[in-house]
């Protein structure tokens, strides 16, 4: 699927329904004239509900909707008939979306389990029919229950990638070339930076009968926590992966300085981020000469550290076994 449908972020207007009125009837039947109450409760109105849909991937099919609306509820009727619920808004959305509310900012919900649902704005309540406020002093009330009223509110829908491995690393580290190596994901590769300008996902195979996720996350850059380059948009889709695999590639000049920046920048997003299980994979060994694997003998990052060369396939299948290994512990 082209990068272009590959959408993270869509604000909409949602409404839910208006409760119905409640009815003021009373009973009339040949040689009752005056019967007692008997109006009905109306319907409940609808809600605007999240749902997640494991077929769903991106939130292209929400990109133009910028208002949805639940249907209201309808009013009682004579002989305690109760007015029909509203029908519900249903948005269905892939797992990893975050809900929130467009003026606060602040997080409504997270939804991430298939079949999942969530309702954003429940619809008002239907109104009493007469028949509930007769008594012994008031046997004939001319006066039913109004339905509550709907809500309405902008909601910010993020989605953040699932994914068992992300790759971490600075622009043209080497991320879509070895997604595109270990699966059947065909992400585009050139050798500038910032190619990758969306996430991509491909499922590794393992051995026989074992896979993985892998999702490839656009470069990073320093500075990137405070939206710098393509920042703040892409580094929430780190928080959903399971392992980080940093990659750090063979030809740079400090290998230990670039893994602590990109360190400090996913400290800096989120610090829970380094409680996650973490690899360092030396990209681009084919490339490598004497002066670089000095340096990379120097290096001592306090993680497992995988070399490889995903051009000629050197060193991935002892990437492939402490990826399975660290994921397998978790």
């Amino acid at each position: 699927m082209a990068d272009s449908n590959f959408i993270d972020y869509v604000k909409i207007h949602c409404k839910s329904g208006a409760g119905g009125a409640g009815s003021a009837h009373f009973f009339r039947a040949k040689g009752v004239p005056n019967g007692g109450p008997d109006g009905g409760d109306g319907g409940n109105g609808g809600d605007v509900v999240l749902k997640v849909n494991a077929q769903l991937w991106t939130l292209l099919h929400l990109k133009y909707t910028k208002h949805v609306k639940a249907g209201p509820g309808k009013p009682g009727s004579l002989n305690r008939m109760h007015g029909a619920r509203g029908e519900d808004c249903v948005l269905e959305v892939p797992a990893g979306t975050v809900a929130r509310d467009a003026e606060t900012g602040e997080i409504i919900t997270e939804v991430i389990n298939e079949g999942e649902r969530y309702v954003l704005l429940p619809g008002g309540r239907g109104g009493l029919g007469n028949e509930h406020f007769k008594s012994a002093t008031n046997r004939a009330p001319e006066y039913a229950q109004p339905g509550e009223p709907f809500q309405e509110k902008w909601i910010i829908l993020e989605l953040k990638v699932l994914a068992d491995v992300g790759l971490v690393g600075l622009p043209n580290a080497g991320k879509s070339t070895l997604l595109a190596s270990v699966s059947a994901a065909k992400p585009a590769i050139a050798d500038y930076p910032f190619t990758t300008l969306t996430p991509n996902l491909g499922v590794v195979k393992y051995r026989e009968f074992h896979s993985f996720v892998m999702a490839d996350i656009p470069g990073i850059i320093e500075g990137a926590h405070q939206g710098r380059g393509l920042g703040l948009r892409f580094l929430r889709h780190i928080e959903r992966n399971s392992l980080l695999l940093f990659l750090v590639p063979a030809t740079t000049e400090d290998p230990d300085a670039e893994y602590r920046l990109l360190l400090s920048e996913l400290e800096q997003h989120n610090p829970e981020l380094l409680d996650k299980r973490r690899i360092l994979g030396i990209s681009k060994m084919d490339l490598a000469d004497e002066e670089a694997e000095k340096r990379l003998k120097k290096l001592n990052p306090g993680i497992p550290v995988v070399q490889f060369s995903a051009a000629t396939g050197a060193g991935i299948s002892d990437l492939k076994d402490l990826i399975w290994k660290n994921l397998s512990e978790k």
